[in-house]
């Protein structure tokens, strides 16, 4: 059986109990043993980390000790998969330029706030996560994200769509999901989620995830069969 571990906390605001709880719904559908953790604590055990298949972070605007934010790093170079959405993952610790590179973006404006009616673009032929579903509308908070350029771009929103500084601008299309490798594991993002009922409301959004979750999870089989190992990667740890 598959394990996840879903870690969540942070700025209540953007409900993490209520994330967590529906993404560990959606894992334990598809046979994933779930852990639901309330403390970053549970980043401490790297050995602990690499036996897990997902890691899902549910936690917004919190600070990070680097050593647990390495663990987290190492697991996932190791072949773990990582999925998030929204401020639970790519706004999660502002002062840890390591998760950020490792996760591919990090939110940095949602002009107007929330409660803005924008459509999501699906990126047509770039993904099986994406396969057969349609652009689709939300209103919600629109994630202005700055991101990696090696991530691989699902979908995408426009800006603007309210007066803001960035106005002044081009219209610029900015990824709302996208997928990434770091070392031997997988990483997926969607920048929906501000509250939990976006998923309700915006339900291919869900979908989304879901596949994301399982896609970043599927890699560490992938690397058990092959007999992978993450030596090349951490020999350059301390360069960095």
């Amino acid at each position: 059986m598959k394990k996840a571990l879903i870690v969540q906390g942070g700025w209540d605001g953007h409900e993490p109990v209520l994330v967590a709880k529906r993404f560990a719904g959606i894992l334990e559908k598809n046979g994933f043993d779930v852990e639901i953790s309330d403390t970053l604590e549970s980043y401490r055990d790297l050995d602990t980390l690499k036996k897990l298949d997902l890691i899902v972070p549910c936690w917004t605007m919190g600070e990070i000790e680097n050593e647990l934010a390495e663990n987290v790093c190492k697991a996932v170079g190791s072949g773990v998969g990582i999925a998030g959405c929204h401020g639970g993952m790519c706004d999660s610790f502002r002062q840890s330029v390591r998760w950020q590179f490792m996760t591919g973006g990090q939110w940095v404006s949602h002009p107007g706030g929330n409660g803005i009616d924008y459509e999501v673009n699906i990126c047509k032929g770039s993904s099986p996560i994406i396969e057969g579903l349609e652009d689709f509308p939300v209103c919600s908070e629109q994630y202005y994200v700055h991101i990696d350029p090696a991530i691989e771009v699902l979908a995408t929103t426009r800006f603007p769509k309210v007066p803001y500084y960035n106005t002044a601008n081009k219209p610029v299309d900015v990824p709302v999901c996208w997928t990434k490798y770091w070392g031997l594991g997988r990483v997926f993002y969607l920048s929906l989620g501000h509250h939990d009922d976006v998923f309700d409301n915006s339900p291919t959004g869900q979908i989304m995830m879901e596949r994301g979750m399982l896609w970043a999870a599927e890699g560490k089989a992938i690397v058990v069969e092959q007999g992978l190992t993450p030596d090349r990667f951490e020999s350059l740890q301390k360069m960095y």
